[in-house]
């Protein structure tokens, strides 16, 4: 079984460290010490170098092999350093924690070489405030059920460093639309419209920087599109000792199959942008338009998600709240009592309200 994993842990009293948004520092629980990041790293550096360098051995990834069969290919067995337990793992986990212990548990390998980040954003937002936007994302939506709104239906709370590409870019298009503008005057008891048409074309390069795509296979793409933007000026240089207290993955989804992305996102605001130009007409209809664009920089980043899973009549759903800003998003069930109910009023409201308005005129 590999042992290649670090744990962080308070140099005063060996607890557990994890890492704290609001302070921006690594935090013990029981004595109250608090490091900077910086610290940890220094501290465990040659731990995280050593793990990093370790590899499983013939025989252990052959033991490995028969135990689980073709499911070890998407799996990792660690043991925790704290307690000795053994960790199964996700072949992308970065950091996670132990069940048995609780220490927070890092992977240094996954980051090794060309895999490490080249920044993260560290979260700045905690558990409890996760909790308390899921609860104000559930007031004024009257079809929500009552019960639905108690926390106690939260099944999983769980914050997640997902890996992101920033795509910088250039993106020229040409847009060729038609357009129209009209003019009246009266000749007699006569109206006369006259309509111009019109061809119009726009083209330029528009510039883009940190477009993000996430790199996770696992993350739902629309749910990590939704809670965008994030602060880039928060952009911290990678170090794995924002991870403690998190779980974290490696991407899985390269840069050059998440450009495609990417290069959609441009090229639909470059068009936008040139529509945005045209104006001084009534109607304006494009008819032809070309986009090309190029990549000239790709950024590895880490951003910080908390996900949220409740349980509801036997379904799950599933929210995703910025970790930076607090922007959350998810489905919500609805109450078809309380949207027959309201249904049925609002009919009767607008039926009552016609039938006195057909007796006044009776």
């Amino acid at each position: 079984m590999a042992t290649q994993v670090t744990n962080y842990q308070c140099p005063s009293c060996m607890a557990p460290l994890h890492f704290v948004g609001e302070s921006g520092r690594l935090e013990c629980d029981y004595c109250e010490s608090t490091y900077t990041v910086a610290e940890i790293e220094a501290l465990y550096a040659d731990a995280n170098n050593k793990a990093a360098q370790e590899e499983l051995s013939a025989d252990a990834q052959a033991q490995y092999h028969d135990q689980w069969g073709e499911d070890a290919k998407n799996m990792r067995a660690y043991s925790c350093p704290s307690c000795g337990a053994e960790l199964i793992c996700d072949v992308t986990t970065a950091a996670t924690s132990c069940p048995y212990c609780g220490n927070p548990t890092i992977v240094p390998g996954q980051f090794a070489g060309t895999r490490k980040p080249d920044y993260v954003i560290p979260f700045q937002l905690s558990k409890e405030d996760a909790v308390d936007a899921l609860r104000k994302h559930c007031k004024g939506k009257p079809l929500l059920p009552k019960a639905f709104k108690s926390e106690h239906h939260i099944q999983e709370l769980k914050g997640v460093y997902v890996p992101f590409w920033l795509f910088d870019g250039e993106a020229d298009a040409d847009v060729t639309f038609t357009a129209t503008r009209t003019h009246s005057h009266r000749r007699g008891d006569d109206e006369i419209i006259n309509t111009q048409h019109f061809r119009v074309r726009r083209a330029g390069t528009v510039r883009y920087k940190g477009v993000p795509v996430d790199g996770s296979s696992k993350m739902p793409d629309d749910y990590m599109d939704a809670i965008e933007p994030y602060d880039y000026e928060e952009l911290k240089p990678f170090a794995m000792a924002y991870l403690p207290g998190f779980l974290a993955d490696k991407f899985d989804v390269s840069a050059d199959s998440s450009f495609a992305r990417a290069k959609a996102r441009m090229g639909n605001s470059a068009l936008d942008s040139m529509a945005e130009t045209v104006f001084g007409y009534e109607t304006c209809i494009p008819v032809s338009q070309h986009t090309q664009v190029k990549n000239t920089n790709t950024c590895y980043v880490l951003m910080p998600v908390w996900m949220l899973s409740t349980r509801w009549k036997g379904k799950n759903y599933l929210f995703a709240m910025n970790g930076q800003t607090g922007k959350i998003v998810g489905e919500l069930p609805v109450s078809w009592g309380r949207f027959w109910g309201w249904f049925f009023g609002l009919t009767a409201g607008i039926g009552a309200a016609l039938l006195a308005i057909l007796l006044g005129s009776m």
